[in-house]
């Protein structure tokens, strides 16, 4: 039977919808306040033409018109980009292991996505086109490395890549602290179509293959 997911995941979950929510919510507010100061300069412009009334220019004397300040612009494509980047926030503690194939190397292939695609994945049918070391990085500087790292390689219509995470020999207990969550960030990443461990002349246990999604 599959692995009912556990209390912990749907807390997760649940942060990750409040911790979004929240995000409309406070772009929401910063566009209505926007837009009322912007009708606030509106009504004071026109409580100056009725004021004062009906007006004549003056005639041109050769004066130099000098151009209004321009009020600051708002930082829409700031409030866009924090959205996304909370969007795109990755989750350390996600459970994969009902999402990985059963093999020997644990592969991954989204939902549609054939039993084929990994096995040619890992025979090498996609050249590597990028790489991702992860080594001396700690976790959250990983974690901010692996989704960047995805969003340029799709903006740039890359679709084979190796993210290196190590085997962990030089760490405590031998073991690889970054590729077990490598894994889990992958996963959540829907660019990302299948990966599997990379070939021994790739690096085998200690890199992963990933096949991106097309631009």
């Amino acid at each position: 039977m599959p692995k009912k997911p556990s209390l912990t995941e749907f807390e997760q979950l649940s942060g990750l919808r409040k911790a979004l929510a929240d995000q409309k919510a406070a772009e929401e507010e910063r566009r209505r306040e926007a837009a009322l100061a912007l009708a606030q300069i509106e009504a004071e412009k026109n409580l100056f033409r009725n004021l004062v009334g009906e007006v004549k220019p003056i005639a041109a004397q050769g004066r130099i018109e000098l151009e209004l300040p321009k009020p600051a612009p708002l930082p829409l494509q700031r409030w866009s980009d924090e959205e996304q980047v909370m969007k795109a926030s990755l989750s350390d503690e996600m459970d994969v292991e009902r999402l990985l194939d059963t093999d020997d190397q644990l592969s991954y292939r989204r939902d549609g996505i054939p039993p084929e695609t990994v096995r040619k994945l890992r025979r090498g049918k996609w050249v590597i086109q990028s790489q991702l070391d992860l080594h001396g990085l700690r976790v959250d500087e990983a974690r901010e490395a692996v989704a960047d790292y995805i969003r340029t390689c799709v903006r740039h219509d890359v679709r084979c890549v190796r993210i290196v995470h190590g085997k962990g020999l030089g760490s405590a207990g031998k073991e690889s602290v970054l590729r077990d969550k490598a894994r889990r960030w992958l996963v959540q990443k829907e660019e990302v179509l299948a990966f599997c461990q990379a070939t021994p002349k790739d690096g085998g246990a200690g890199a992963l293959l990933v096949l991106l999604r097309s631009q």
